[in-house]
């Protein structure tokens, strides 16, 4: 029995992989979907923090205010915490590459100088300290030396573990990603 509401001019799975041709380029987008470790650990996290919101209720109704505020403050860490997880990635815009992390936030611009390339190399599990044997996206620079280059995203994080052609889908559409806004800059 065909649904209707899903068999539309293409197939549905097919659409979420094509920008759209009136997409604004300037826009920081990630090329590809969050993994579903990076999504299930922001969805055990927003878990843990409806326990925490119940309690605070709990403990405000009780009679302490002031702990129930605190509760409240830590359910409003715990968000905070789980959303900036989510936004961890590769971005791209017609400006640069940016490299998100859960602390810090590094941008580069798409210079002459700069090139996108995947690379065979040990790279970290998960970003735990155990390194494997995998893929990994660098972004090089002409000026720098290339010795402790930090790798854009691996096969083996929270995005792309067990999921290379995700992975080599994602690293070919950053690599030509940068060839275009290379030639236009």
């Amino acid at each position: 029995m065909p649904l209707p509401f899903l068999t539309a001019d293409r197939a549905f799975d097919q659409a979420a992989d094509e920008a759209l041709p009136f997409e604004d380029r300037d826009r920081w987008r990630r090329p590809y979907r969050p993994g579903p470790w990076r999504v299930g650990a922001a969805a055990l996290l927003l878990l843990l923090t409806s326990y925490v919101l119940v309690a605070a209720v709990i403990i405000t109704v009780a009679g302490t205010p002031r702990a129930g505020a605190i509760c409240f403050g830590a359910a409003l860490l715990v968000i905070a915490c789980a959303l900036r997880l989510l936004r961890v990635g590769t971005w791209v815009s017609a400006r640069g590459v940016r490299q998100v992390g859960f602390f810090r936030t590094r941008t580069a611009s798409w210079e002459p100088g700069v090139s996108v390339r995947t690379v065979q190399q040990p790279v970290r599990w998960l970003g735990l300290p155990r390194s494997v044997q995998g893929q990994a996206l660098l972004l090089v620079r002409s000026d720098r030396v290339q010795e402790y280059v930090t790798p854009l995203m691996t096969t083996h994080n929270a995005d792309f573990l067990a999921r290379t052609e995700a992975f080599d889908r994602a690293a070919d559409k950053i690599e030509a990603w940068a060839a275009e806004h290379r030639r236009a800059a």
